[in-house]
């Protein structure tokens, strides 16, 4: 999970700003924001003036007949041609709203929008369509908030507002592949998908981990469960099983992350357990980060046993993060960690043949990735997924050596940058490269140092990434950029006054999971852009894929805190409403 800072009151529907024709923009804007990287006399007046209305007054009649004539030889035609026009317009309309997440009712109608690969019935149940080119509203969330959302490419994953999982997907069932609910009852508030395997963390802190296969739910042993009603106790709907860190007193687990065989358990004391996730195989990457664990030397005790991350002793862990096969860790004062495979460089140290992984969290030299002595640098979120992985660093401004301070016009500024190493055939690295392996982190030039004008600070202040989500192949970020939403009640979209936090795409798309309609890998973050209802307004108007900020919108007759959130997993892409 990206750490963001507390946000004003989300928005929940994905919109498409538009920049307006100049005809068409208002004359007062409340609000801008900008961007940077850095004559004749009384009797001949009265003679003009008659003459000229004498004249106009016989224009004006002949004109008036003329207009009758044709008015009635014209009207049917004219209405025919005016109802295929509104026809046109409609389904132009209809075409914007199903491909680019613009919902035309309500800013008040959440809901769950999917693109990407769908051989196994994930984005869209209901089709027999191999891939969903364009974002596609999956109508069993219609109306609904969730609390979290994972996709591979066989199977989807979900809590829903009350905490119950649900799922879908042929990875789930052969036959039954709609969405339905599976484990419920558990207040669950989060989850990570490994090869086979959910695991579910719930809001008292206890882990669950169950089959993905319907089949293995039904047949695997069922636990005994307590029920409200006393002396009375049954079995759970379906098999899984209790994970069990050796907590403290008063600890508990609050973040779960996790790869295709392993998971990372953060608790509230800081402190980091890892966990074999998988019943298909064992980790074998060193991703667990306990040295020298292996199937063959793995404790006594259940396969799925809980390791605290010795390494970690000490140290106050605030955030973590997983790749299919990698680790990685933030501590409290800024430190990254990172272990587990380095195939393709995705640790951010040399790779070595010899030993392609690391079993020992290894904290990387931040500051020399800054030339001289004037910035002090610190990793404020991490991320990860497939073979990649991406920090943003907070770098701030400082004397250097021999400097007068009262010289330095910048001092204390932050630039706000984002690195990433590991692999990019695909692009995934966002540099404008598709190279096969970068072991040693490189800057993502799009996405660092920016900065926009608060009118309200009245300075320039640094963009930061509110979200980062990162797929097997490809990545999305969501721009921390000011946003704003009317607070008053509206039922248009176009509102110019509205807009919202930019999202942008980059990576792999062999399956069209970055939802801009065409096949072509991205290697630099680019913006989905909605297609012009008329090809003459090309030059006029764009429009690009946005969620909007936090807010207090309606589901039913309930009003709830929402926002949006993208996620990006195997192959598949996904914007839904979020509590």
């Amino acid at each position: 999970m990206w750490t963001s800072r507390a946000r004003q009151p989300v928005a929940n529907i994905v919109t498409v700003s538009r920049r307006l024709p100049r005809s068409a923009r208002p004359a007062v804007i409340p609000w801008r924001r900008g961007y940077t990287s850095n004559g004749p006399n009384a009797s001949e007046q009265s003679g003009s003036s008659s003459r000229w209305l004498k004249t106009s007054l016989g224009l004006a009649g002949t004109g008036a007949a003329a207009f009758l004539v044709y008015t009635y030889a014209t009207l049917d035609k004219n209405q025919a041609g005016s109802q295929a026009d509104t026809k046109g317009l409609s389904q132009a309309t209809e075409q914007l709203d199903s491909q680019y997440v613009q919902h035309k009712r309500s800013l008040k109608s959440p809901g769950v929008y999917v693109w990407g690969t769908n051989s196994y019935r994930v984005v869209d149940p209901n089709s027999k369509e191999t891939v969903i080119k364009t974002p596609r509203r999956l109508r069993y969330f219609d109306d609904q908030v969730l609390r979290d959302l994972k996709l591979s490419d066989k199977s989807g994953a979900a809590i829903a507002e009350n905490g119950d999982l649900i799922q879908w997907g042929k990875g789930y069932s052969e036959s039954e592949f709609k969405p339905t609910k599976t484990l419920i009852g558990k207040n669950l508030t989060s989850l990570c998908m490994s090869n086979d395997r959910i695991l579910a963390l719930s809001s008292d802190g206890s882990v669950y981990s169950l089959p993905i296969a319907k089949d293995d739910q039904q047949s695997g042993r069922k636990l005994k469960e307590s029920s409200w009603v006393p002396f009375w106790s049954g079995k759970s709907g379906v098999s899984y099983r209790l994970l069990q860190p050796s907590l403290k007193l008063g600890e508990k687990v609050t973040m779960l992350r996790g790869g295709l065989e392993h998971a990372l358990l953060l608790t509230n004391h800081g402190r980091v357990f890892s966990v074999a996730s998988s019943t298909e195989s064992y980790p074998s990457f060193g991703q667990l980060g306990v040295p020298g664990l292996t199937w063959a030397t793995r404790p006594n005790g259940p396969v799925d046993m809980c390791h605290e991350i010795e390494a970690f002793k000490g140290i106050k862990i605030t955030q973590i993060a997983s790749g299919d096969y990698h680790s990685l860790a933030l501590s409290k004062d800024g430190s990254l960690f990172t272990f587990g495979d380095n195939s393709f460089g995705q640790l951010g140290m040399a790779f070595d043949a010899a030993l392609p992984f690391s079993d020992t969290p290894t904290s990387l030299p931040i500051k020399n990735l800054y030339k001289g002595n004037t910035t002090f640098p610190k990793v404020t979120g991490i991320a990860a997924g497939g073979a990649n992985s991406f920090f943003t660093v907070d770098a701030q401004r400082i004397v250097g050596p021999g400097e007068n301070p009262s010289t330095v016009r910048d001092l204390d500024r932050i630039t706000a940058d984002t690195w990433t190493c590991g692999r990019g055939i695909w692009g995934a690295l966002g540099t404008g490269k598709w190279t096969h392996m970068q072991d040693a982190p490189t800057k993502v030039k799009s996405l660092s140092g920016l900065f926009e004008y608060d009118e309200r600070k009245k300075k320039l202040t640094p963009i930061r990434l509110r979200d980062l989500s990162v797929g097997t192949t490809h990545v999305s970020a969501v721009m921390d950029n000011d946003a704003h939403i009317d607070p008053s009640p509206s039922n248009s979209l176009d509102d110019a006054t509205n807009f919202g936090f930019d999202v942008l795409f980059w990576g792999g798309n062999e399956h069209f999971q970055l939802g801009t309609g065409r096949r072509s890998n991205q290697s630099k973050p680019t913006h989905i852009n909605a297609p012009p209802e008329d090809k003459g307004e090309l030059a006029e108007q764009e429009a690009r894929l946005q969620v909007m900020p936090r807010h207090k919108g309606k589901v039913g007759p309930r009003t709830v805190n929402m926002e949006q959130r993208v996620e990006c997993g195997r192959h598949i892409s996904a914007i839904y409403s979020s509590v």
